[in-house]
């Protein structure tokens, strides 16, 4: 009877020490969308920016606006002292009047009254070339007859000579003022009118620079000077942001720049938290940063209510690929440290942990995309699979859920309540 006892008594013994299921928390398989994306850090910056210098040096006499004033683009915004180039401006103008009555006269006196002079020169030394030469006739004909010396027709072929000389000559004059004189005088006046105007466009133009416009809308971000304090070329006046949208300027790692194309979707944020913004790539540089060995990639963000500032420094993560229906897991179901490569535990209906390999693909924030090893509709452990031997038992929990007792293993030295039927005897 005794070893039979003891018989029961390992047997129980042994039962008891039966390990229990583990408890583990679990998920399904699911299909997704999933992106490939590239992460870096960088910079925002304006959209537009001027920087207004003068052109001319001279005291500011006065501003328009001040530091954080929105301005629209052809907007006065200073004014500089420019009396002097005021008055060198209406001097220029009287230049101007002046050059262009100098070629009223020329066009309707000047030339006229030269033409005139010329033509009466011919008229004269034509009619002298003509007496000059009845004369010479006549001589030679009195001399042919025995009535006058030879020296007497040497005298007359010479005057005659002489008057024949000055006609050719005044012909020749009245010919170039007709062709030649009276175009390049008329030439010259205008040429001295364009020259006038031009004088008096410069320096009309040097009065102009001293009101200083905005070249673009935005907003005043910097005015360094103060009203009588000295502009100069060189140094900035004012500047003009355009902050309706801002451009985060992102270096990425040269080997994943390679996926980036003009137009990919892009997503902000800052690191003292707030909303994710939204924003689309727009310049991919051509170049790689020798000191970094980044390449810079711009994204254009909209900014209403202008609460992204310049300067700010943000994460950006650029989505260039986007996959439909892929078999999607959390990253919590991936069991760190393995050293066959990446594996989970899948749940069977039996509640038994099985180990598999898997094969991952794409993993944006807490998602990962598996290629081999998981089909959708399986359920992994996402807590709890650490150290779980494969094919081990395991009970699943819920979060949030209160346990269910049945499933709570029992105490192994636990002795059960006394009867009723027990307390008598004990009584006896």
């Amino acid at each position: 009877m005794i070893p039979i006892l003891l018989l029961a008594g390992c047997s129980k013994k042994e039962v008891t020490e039966v390990e229990a299921p583990a408890p583990v928390q679990v998920t399904a398989v699911t299909q997704d969308t999933i992106r490939r994306t590239v992460a870096g850090d960088g910079v925002l910056f304006p959209r537009n920016q001027a920087s207004i210098m003068p052109k001319i040096a001279a005291p500011v006499q006065r501003f328009l606006v001040q530091r954080g004033d929105h301005v629209k683009e052809g907007q006065l915004l200073a004014v500089l002292e420019a009396r002097d180039l005021g008055a060198g401006a209406a001097e220029s103008r009287a230049q101007v009047a002046q050059a262009e009555a100098n070629l009223r006269s020329t066009q309707s006196a000047t030339v006229p009254e030269n033409l005139v002079k010329a033509q009466t020169d011919v008229d004269t030394a034509k009619q002298t070339d003509d007496a000059a030469a009845r004369l010479l006739e006549n001589r030679k004909k009195l001399n042919e007859q025995g009535a006058l010396a030879r020296r007497l027709v040497d005298d007359a072929q010479v005057a005659y000579a002489q008057a024949h000389g000055a006609y050719l000559s005044a012909v020749e004059h009245l010919r170039t003022l007709q062709n030649v004189g009276q175009g390049e005088q008329i030439k010259t006046a205008e040429a001295q009118v364009e020259a006038a105007r031009s004088h008096l466009q410069s320096s009309q133009a040097q009065v102009s620079y001293s009101q200083i416009t905005s070249p673009i809308s935005g907003v005043i971000a910097e005015r360094p000077l103060y009203a009588g304090e000295m502009a100069t070329p060189g140094a900035p006046l004012l500047t003009v942001m355009d902050i309706s949208k801002v451009v985060a300027r992102v270096n990425v790692p040269q080997d994943q720049a390679v996926t980036i194309k003009v137009g990919h979707p892009a997503t902000i944020t800052q690191p003292g938290g707030g909303e994710p913004l939204q924003g689309t790539v727009t310049i991919v540089s051509p170049a790689t940063d020798a000191a970094t060995t980044t390449i810079q990639v711009w994204i254009e963000i909209n900014n209403p209510g202008e609460v992204l500032k310049p300067g700010t420094s943000v994460h950006a993560v650029i989505a260039t690929e986007t996959i439909k229906a892929a078999t999607v897991i959390p990253v919590a179901a991936i069991l760190p440290g393995e050293e066959g490569g990446p594996a989970v535990l899948v749940i069977t209906e039996d509640k038994v942990a099985h180990r598999r390999a898997v094969k991952l693909g794409v993993r944006e924030g807490d998602k990962v995309q598996v290629l081999l090893g998981a089909r959708p509709g399986e359920e992994v452990v996402t807590v709890g699979g650490i150290g779980l031997d494969d094919k081990a038992k395991v009970r699943i929990v819920v979060p949030g859920a209160p346990e269910d007792p049945e499933d709570e293993p029992a105490e192994p030295d636990a002795k059960p309540s006394p009867t009723k039927k027990d307390e008598k005897k004990k009584d006896k």
